[in-house]
C-alpha cells in the first residue's frame, strides 16, 4: 500500500495507476470531522469512566496502559 505523503509510490508509472478511494475525498472527511465534533460532548458525558489512551506509542506500551487502567484504575474525581 502507498500513501501520497508518508509512503509514496516508488515510480511515476506506479503513481499514475493509483486511485483514491472516493470516501477519502476532502469534502467527505470534513463531514466526518464535523459529525465527530457535534457528537463528542455527548459521548464524553455518556462514557464518564472512559480514559484517554495515547495510541501513538509502541503497541506493548499501549496494551500495558490499558491493562493497568482496567486492573488497577486511578481514583477519579467526582
Amino acid at each position: 500500500r502507498y500513501h501520497n505523503t508518508f509512503r509514496p509510490a516508488p515510480t511515476p508509472e506506479i503513481q499514475a495507476r493509483l486511485r483514491q478511494n472516493p470516501r477519502d475525498k476532502e469534502e467527505n472527511i470534513e463531514k466526518h470531522v464535523e459529525a465527530y465534533y457535534r457528537n463528542i460532548k455527548e459521548l464524553e458525558d455518556f462514557y464518564e469512566d472512559a480514559f484517554y489512551v495515547n495510541a501513538d506509542q509502541d503497541p506493548y506500551v499501549v496494551f500495558e496502559f490499558i491493562e493497568s487502567c482496567i486492573i488497577k484504575p486511578l481514583p477519579c474525581k467526582k
